[in-house]
């Protein structure tokens, strides 16, 4: 059961790659860059529909309205493109993590909450 859900999970972080890619490629039909861009943007926002502190219905979107965005997105590219961004998509995600990157992102948080905490104390 914990294996099969590990296996979706990442089918469906692979398929929002994929989407992703198919936003960007002049061949994918614009209704379906439409509904890719809105699933890609949702599954990505960092704010949900649904709170997710409300009990059960939080994660509704997670577990429903996403999944079912991704099917609806997958359906409305071409087979053989999508297949395409499938295995474009496979290979991004097996590329080695920027370290450097995550310093950046790292320090820019560090310094947004230092520089909020000397904007709260104000002046003395």
């Amino acid at each position: 059961m914990l294996q099969r859900l590990k296996t979706w999970a990442k089918t469906i972080r692979r398929d929002i790659l994929a989407l992703w890619i198919a936003t960007r490629d002049p061949r994918t039909p614009w209704p379906a860059k439409l509904v890719a861009g809105l699933v890609v943007a949702y599954a990505l926002s960092p704010i949900d529909l649904i709170p997710d502190f409300i009990p059960v219905l939080g994660y509704l979107d997670d577990l429903v309205i996403l999944p079912l965005g991704i099917m609806l997105a997958v359906a409305l590219v071409p087979p053989t493109i999508m297949a395409e961004y499938r295995i474009e998509a496979e290979q991004l995600s097996q590329r080695p993590a920027c370290r450097a990157a995550a310093v950046v992102v790292v320090a820019i948080w560090l310094g947004l909450a230092a520089a909020v905490g000397w904007w709260s104390t104000g002046p003395v």
